[in-house]
This record gives structure tokens, sequence and C-alpha cells, in this order.
């Protein structure tokens, strides 16, 4: 059965996404722990990310960098921080977390509830920098 990240790159879910090209996808987290939280995924389903092929590791990493550069340039934060889980989808993906300070990134935190409107928002205003 496909992931729900494979799904929502196949658009039978929705989504917020920020950017895509033929190998990579990326959208906002709908459960964020700061407003811009960004996945970052390989259109390949493969569930580990150190399973996925030299090629398409790296890919994931230039385009995650790609993606990062215009959240940072489109959410005031003093950084854009990095984790990989892996353990709440069987999909390789990489977190994306505008970050103020270090207590952003706990996952432990309270997730961010936001509209609709918001969700749209905040897209629009990363995808300009994309």
């Amino acid at each position: 059965m496909a992931s729900i990240f494979t799904r929502i790159i196949k658009g039978e879910i929705p989504c917020y996404k920020i950017a895509e090209d033929e190998n990579y996808f990326a959208f906002l987290d709908i459960s964020p722990l700061t407003e811009g939280h960004t996945l970052v995924v390989p259109k390949k389903e493969i569930d580990y990310i150190f399973d996925l092929d030299d090629n398409t590791l790296a890919g994931l990493t230039l385009f995650s960098k790609k993606v990062a550069t215009a959240i940072q340039q489109a959410i005031p934060c003093l950084r854009v921080g990095v984790t990989v889980m892996g353990l709440e989808v069987p999909h390789a993906h990489v977190h994306l977390i505008p970050m103020k300070s270090m207590t952003d990134m706990n996952f432990a935190q309270a997730k961010l509830k936001l509209s609709k409107e918001e969700f749209e928002a905040i897209t629009t205003k990363i995808r300009q920098y994309i």
C-alpha cells in the first residue's frame, strides 16, 4: 500500500505544496512545530533515508537546501533546522523547521493549529522565493 506521502505526491490527498521537481516534493507539515515547518520527500517511496541510493540522497539534500533557503527568506527565523526522524511515515523524509530557539525543534511540544487560510498564506510566502 502506498504511503501517505506517495498519495500526497500523486494528488490523492491535498497538501500545501511548496516545491516539486521530477524527483522530489516539498509541502507544509499539517501538524507543524513552527510556522513554515515543511516536509521534503523523494518521490521514490523508500522507507529509510539511508536506504536511498547515493544520488537520490544527495539530490534530496540539495532540494532541501533550496527549500530551506526559501523558508528562511519568507519566515522570520534565526535559521532553518533540519531533522530526520523516520518513524512517523514509512517514506524517507526531511523536516525543515524555522527556528527562533532550540526549543522549536522539540517534537514533544504542542503542535500549532493553523487555519486553511494561514496555511495558504505561508505557502504563498515561501513559494515566492523558490
